[in-house]
């Protein structure tokens, strides 16, 4: 609460101007905070994409959850079959396996995220469910599962097929899913080049296609696309201290526009909005006064996580109120409701987060109870 006051105090002095929204050229995008799920800003977020290697998010996310419930090894190692191998002679984005290699659980994954490899894909598929056909099943109930409502899966790598359908708020989902559930093996999506000790020849290392990570700007993610009919693409993600903000766009003309017009729109973000952490789930604590009880103050807890993203221009209007009927009157049971905490912008409700008593509090004996009262009814006060 301080820091907020604080904060709200700098942004008052320095009357920081902001602009409404940005500039950019592209046929659909969205901009996401991870932490609040506000949406920044959004151009026809809805209208039907091809993802193209946007996909292999999804085909990532299908093997980390297998590895999260101990169902699948990174030391695992799945024989390559031909339909993986005529992927990389096809003038595709390929890792260069061979058939019958026997690759890595981890390799292809690398392959994947890193090299963009459609032949590692199509390798992981078949390992983790006999055909790509099955896999791509796989991948829609999964998609539906995490709110990706208009999305359609056909393959792994999203390489041409005019039933591979997607949108970037759909994207935008996933990548926090994928953030959000998988942190650590999120680390691969900022690694920059991955070598391949290929079989027959020498290896072959090739670097991350995500042009925003040689930047050096806090992006740490997540995936680009290509494909003829849907020019170049990219959903990206940027962390700043401890914000992150999620990027998807498609439609870009260029690589260079599309790493340009992405970076610009995580830099508008950043600098037009800000996001404030109102309250940690059992972790951000409230004092409130109690009556008749073993102690002065009980502590009191949110059950949820609770941020709040505004314009940097509306900060002076944020507001937070701390709402009950006071002093509490003991006993009190850990869990139970005691307070409410209120948040307005302009006025207006924003949130109401209910507060629970995060302990137990018991009421004074008969005899400190008399007293008590007594002294409130002469005195006024306790």
């Amino acid at each position: 609460m301080i820091r907020l006051l604080l904060i709200t105090l700098i942004f008052l002095i320095l009357g920081i101007s902001v602009n409404a929204t940005p500039n950019l050229n592209i046929r659909t995008g969205i901009l996401l905070d991870y932490h609040s799920d506000e949406i920044l800003y959004e151009f026809d977020p809805d209208t039907q994409i091809y993802p193209a290697s946007m996909t292999k998010i999804m085909t990532s996310i299908i093997a980390f959850d297998l590895l999260k419930k101990n169902k699948l090894s990174l030391d695992d190692n799945f024989v390559v079959s031909e339909n993986a191998w005529r992927l990389s002679q096809s003038g595709y984005s390929s890792m260069f396996i061979m058939i019958n290699d026997q690759v890595s659980v981890e390799d292809l994954l690398k392959g994947i995220i890193i090299a963009s490899g459609n032949d590692a894909c199509v390798a992981l598929a078949e390992g983790i469910a006999g055909s790509e056909e099955n896999f791509a099943e796989m991948m829609n109930e999964k998609a539906l599962e995490i709110g990706m409502t208009n999305t359609n899966f056909t393959n792994s790598s999203g390489i041409n097929d005019p039933d591979n359908l997607s949108t970037v708020r759909d994207i935008a989902v996933m990548s926090k899913y994928l953030i959000s559930n998988y942190p650590n093996y999120y680390e691969l999506f900022k690694e920059k080049t991955f070598t391949w000790d290929r079989t027959g020849g020498e290896p072959i290392k090739q670097g991350n296609r995500n042009p925003l990570l040689y930047k050096n700007v806090g992006v740490d993610g997540v995936k680009t696309g290509y494909l003829a009919v849907e020019k170049y693409s990219l959903a990206s993600s940027m962390l700043k201290n401890d914000r992150r903000l999620i990027a998807v766009a498609s439609g870009f003309e260029t690589k260079n526009s599309r790493s340009k017009e992405s970076l610009k729109l995580l830099n508008w973000g950043f600098r037009n909005t800000n996001t404030f952490e109102i309250s940690k789930k059992n972790e951000t604590i409230f004092e409130l006064d109690t009556w008749l009880g073993k102690k002065n103050k009980i502590k009191a807890v949110t059950q949820e996580d609770y941020f709040l993203t505004i314009n940097k221009k509306d900060i002076r209007n944020l507001k937070i109120k701390l709402n009950y009927d006071g002093p509490v009157v003991a006993p009190i049971q850990k869990g139970e409701k005691v307070a409410e905490l209120n948040v307005y912008n302009k006025d207006v409700p924003v949130k109401k987060l209910p507060l629970f008593a995060s302990e137990d509090l018991k009421k004074v004996n008969f005899f400190k109870s008399l007293i008590t009262s007594l002294n409130y009814l002469i005195w006024g006060d306790v």
